[in-house]
């Protein structure tokens, strides 16, 4: 077991890779750093070996698959993750993985958006999406994390072996912001600084099509994670718009005692049935959840009876 593990999922950094190994093991020097290369064509797995970086490899593209190889693999007692491409400087990896270690956060997010990220970054879709998308987990979540998509994160063993990881791509680092704020987890926040890719160095991020995954991903997340909510939200839509189409049958009965649309009067009663449905299907949903939540709680005291046993035999 690992004091602290750094994990640089990469694809595709090998002009990157060697100084970021090198940086990251002068900031702190007793961790273990894992490269896992996730299929790249540009030799970064034989550039990061041959930095003196643990080299592992998943096959399944995707941020969010390799994400999930390394924390089924390596058992530590903080985990620090960033990006192979250099974004991300070192300088603040001791304080990242301090509260961690301490017992004070499982999570600890490192908020580039309160620092450097907008003076740094150039791609202006991506800054307006960094705001979308917190704006809406805070909104329909009640919480403040102050940087939900940034790549450099410390993480507890109990945060990383608790957490089932279903993203497959970029939408990871709003699935774990969710599941964090969902599970009642400690999240700390640090400003960090950030700095654009060099010259040569591509992102992989595509704006519009990951930017709509981590959309479709922030819905999935609110109907899964707060169901009554959700529902409750689809029952007062489907009543607006079956009052709406009530008014001017009202109005005809009222004036002539006569009701002349049966056709919409029955559209109407269906979009009422529905209504009630959803309500009721949400409040079942939600009894569900609390059950579950009920049952992580009992996982994690396994979780926990775990690393208690891996630190007594270090």
């Amino acid at each position: 077991m690992d004091k602290i593990a750094i994990l640089l999922p990469c694809y595709n950094e090998a002009l990157d890779i060697a100084d970021v190994v090198r940086d990251y093991r002068a900031a702190l020097p007793e961790a273990t750093i894992y490269v896992y290369d996730n299929n790249s064509t540009d030799g970064t797995a034989e550039v990061a070996r041959a930095a003196g970086a643990i080299v592992r490899t998943e096959k399944m593209q995707g941020k969010g698959n390799v994400i999930r190889r390394m924390f089924r693999e390596i058992d530590a007692q903080c985990y620090l993750m960033a990006d192979g491409d250099g974004t991300y400087p070192a300088e603040d990896a001791p304080a990242m993985v301090s509260p961690v270690l301490a017992g004070e956060a499982d999570m600890v997010v490192g908020d580039r958006l309160s620092s450097t990220y907008f003076t740094e970054n150039k791609r202006a879709f991506h800054n307006f999406g960094n705001v979308l998308v917190r704006l809406s987990i805070n909104t329909l979540f009640k919480c403040d994390v102050k940087d939900i998509m940034t790549g450099m994160r410390a993480f507890s063993y109990q945060f990383v072996k608790s957490f089932a990881v279903l993203s497959r791509g970029f939408e990871i680092e709003t699935e774990m912001s969710i599941h964090a704020v969902d599970k009642n987890m400690s999240v700390v926040s640090l400003p960090i600084q950030y700095r654009d890719r060099q010259e040569g160095s591509v992102s992989k991020l595509n704006t519009v099509s990951d930017g709509l995954k981590v959309l479709r991903l922030i819905g999935t997340l609110f109907k899964n994670y707060r169901p009554f909510a959700f529902f409750s939200l689809v029952a007062a839509l489907l009543l607006v718009v079956a009052a709406v189409l009530f008014v001017p049958i009202l109005v005809t009965y009222i004036q002539s005692g006569e009701v002349p649309r049966i056709p919409t009067l029955v559209v109407l009663v269906g979009l009422s049935s529905l209504a009630a449905l959803s309500f009721f299907a949400g409040l079942i949903l939600d009894v569900l959840r609390q059950k579950s939540r009920q049952d992580f709680e009992m996982r994690l005291l396994a979780v926990q009876e775990r690393f208690a046993d891996l630190l007594t035999r270090l």
